[in-house]
C-alpha cells in the first residue's frame, strides 16, 4: 500500500512536502514515481527515483522547483516542491513501479507503474 500525505493550501512562491509512505515492499526494491492531475486534464508525470536511488528524473516543467529522495529507514519517498505557482493545483499521486519496467517502457509513463496511492491535493493560491 502507498499512502500519500503533505498536501494542502499555500500562496504562490510557497513550498509543500510530499510524502508516499509504502507498507507493502520496501521502497529500496522498486522505483517511484509522482505524477499529478488537476481537473479536467489528464495525469501528469513529475517526478521519480530509481529502486537504487541513484537516478532521478523530472518533468520539464518543474526541474529545479522540485527534489525527490528516499528514506530508506522510514520506507517513504519524498517529494519538496518549492517556488509553487497557482499552475501547480492538482491532486498529486504516487506510485511504484513493482515489475521493474521503468526503464524500458519510460519513468515518465503512466503504464510503468502498476500500483498507485490515493493522491494528496495541492492548491496553490495567487
Amino acid at each position: 500500500q502507498l499512502q500519500a500525505s503533505g498536501g494542502g493550501l499555500v500562496q504562490a512562491g510557497g513550498s509543500l512536502r510530499l510524502s508516499c509512505a509504502a507498507s507493502v515492499r520496501t521502497v529500496e526494491t522498486y522505483s517511484t514515481g509522482w505524477f499529478r492531475q488537476a481537473p479536467g486534464k489528464g495525469r501528469d508525470f513529475v517526478a521519480a527515483i530509481s529502486w537504487n536511488g541513484d537516478s532521478t528524473y523530472f518533468a520539464d516543467f518543474v526541474k529545479g522547483r522540485l527534489t525527490i529522495s528516499r528514506d530508506n529507514a522510514k520506507n517513504t519517498v519524498y517529494l519538496q516542491m518549492n517556488s509553487l505557482k497557482p499552475e501547480d493545483t492538482a491532486i498529486y499521486y504516487c506510485a511504484a513501479d513493482l515489475l521493474g519496467v521503468g526503464p524500458a517502457k519510460g519513468f515518465d509513463h503512466p503504464l510503468t507503474y502498476d500500483y498507485w496511492g490515493q493522491g494528496t491535493q495541492v492548491t496553490v493560491s495567487s
